[in-house]
């Protein structure tokens, strides 16, 4: 039986035992990963729905921009438009900023950022500490970086100013964004069972509904079964400028690549473009603004976005420690050893996916999903530690789908690379060169 605890593999058809504190000395960090996780799942589920208007924001900017370059008719690199697009849905949602990147590149905010991305992972030395990390831990500490402390410390500065004027403000007037969740859940009293952390399989959520988060359970506190089975909702001001980091380094590039992407896969496949925007103006013909409830009627805009993120996951491969000694088909996988899932791998297997080289968006069909082994699939990770933000940044995502291609016609030209050259965690090492032009159709 699968436990929250578990992870199923299907490359080796078995269960994995994967938590994540091997040693007993972890277990004070394993505790503190389960309080903030806690913290974090609890912003992140329903309050998603107040971050809509902070993402439209963000998406009429975008939208002006891909305007201009449509007017000129040239070939432009459109990574570069959604890097700056996801930048400023970050800085709304995540630092309470509000920026144009693109149009504002000297912006304080953005100068410091994109330094922070200017700083390259795919050096092989990178590479190297990438894959042992514990190679890497006790010599950050030694390493000078003047450039690093300097974003550190701005970074630090500007959200410690930021939560300061929003503890100034009446609650009535603090603006509802994942910096001020955050600060609602730093000392709250309210539970949480530990056993639902799976964001992709919904348990989370299930768990709000079913415990109730305000029904004012009471834990014995001699009970040790039940003080490990729950947590509370607490996070300090450091841990939220921590996760702030966090949310900047995991939110920026993976959505802005699977964005490019999938306009890029579009774009060589105009017939799954038409059958996308013939979804997009059904959609309109019924709805006069888009918003987090009626956006999950796009069935066909999911299927693509599922399958430009199974063509180029986010993440190549997926670590956890075994916590345990476990036989798993006679091998033993001995306690405190690294388990590495490919993610890559699983995505491109013949055995699960037919010609997996193709973009073929009806492979996410409900029929074709129930069909197939539901962890041949892992774009957000699986299990207690999947991706926190994935609600979020499918939200992100398919707002600004929906209203590129109600308004644009992507196309492939001369400029575009075919086929693509990745970097290491897949993205594209060169942009993506395409032009884009405005739909006849379409009335502004």
């Amino acid at each position: 039986m699968l436990t929250s605890n578990s992870i199923r593999i299907d490359c080796f058809d078995c269960w994995f035992l994967a938590q994540d504190n091997q040693q007993n000395s972890l277990v004070q960090l394993t505790s503190l990963w389960e309080k903030i996780r806690l913290a974090l799942i609890t912003t992140f589920n329903s309050p998603v729905r107040p971050m809509v208007p902070l993402i439209n924001t963000a998406t009429e900017t975008l939208l002006r921009n891909l305007k201009s370059h449509a007017e000129s008719g040239n070939s432009f690199n459109i990574h570069k438009c959604f890097g700056c697009f996801t930048m400023d849905v970050i800085a709304s949602v995540a630092f309470g900023t509000q920026v144009d990147s693109q149009n504002n590149p000297d912006d304080p905010f953005v100068h410091h950022a994109s330094k922070f991305f200017a700083f390259t992972f795919f050096k092989p030395l990178m590479i190297f500490f990438m894959a042992f990390p514990f190679v890497l831990q006790p010599l950050a500490g030694l390493l000078p970086n003047k450039s690093r402390d300097e974003m550190n410390s701005f970074f630090i500065q500007c959200i410690q100013k930021m939560i300061k004027q929003r503890d100034d403000l009446p609650p009535e007037q603090r603006r509802r964004d994942f910096l001020q969740l955050m600060l609602d859940v730093r000392a709250s009293s309210k539970y949480l069972s530990l056993e639902h952390f799976d964001v992709v399989n919904d348990a989370d959520e299930q768990a709000c509904t079913e415990q109730g988060m305000d029904n004012g359970q009471e834990n014995g506190p001699g009970n040790e079964s039940t003080k490990r089975a729950q947590q509370k909702r607490m996070m300090t001001e450091d841990e939220i400028v921590g996760q702030s980091f966090i949310f900047l380094l995991a939110g920026h590039e993976t959505s802005s690549n699977t964005l490019a992407f999938a306009c890029y896969l579009l774009a060589l496949h105009p017939e799954f473009q038409k059958k996308l925007q013939e979804e997009v103006d059904e959609f309109f013909s019924r709805h006069e603004t888009a918003d987090y409830s009626n956006v999950q009627e796009l069935k066909y805009l999911d299927m693509v976005i599922c399958e430009t993120l199974r063509l180029y996951p986010p993440a190549f491969r997926v670590a956890r420690d075994v916590d345990q000694d476990t036989m798993v088909n006679g091998q033993l996988l001995p306690k405190g050893s690294s388990l590495e899932i490919p993610a890559g791998y699983l995505h491109y297997n013949p055995e699960h996916w037919t010609e997996p080289e193709k973009f073929i968006p009806e492979r996410f069909t409900p029929e074709a999903k129930a069909s197939r082994h539901p962890f041949v699939y892992l774009p957000f990770g699986a299990g207690p530690r999947s991706c926190v933000g994935m609600r979020l940044a499918q939200l992100e995502i398919k707002m600004a789908l929906l209203h590129i291609f109600r308004r644009f016609d992507m196309m492939a030209c001369e400029d575009t690379e075919v086929p693509l050259e990745s970097h290491t965690t897949l993205g594209p090492k060169n942009g993506i060169l395409v032009k884009i032009i405005n739909r006849e159709n379409f009335e502004s």
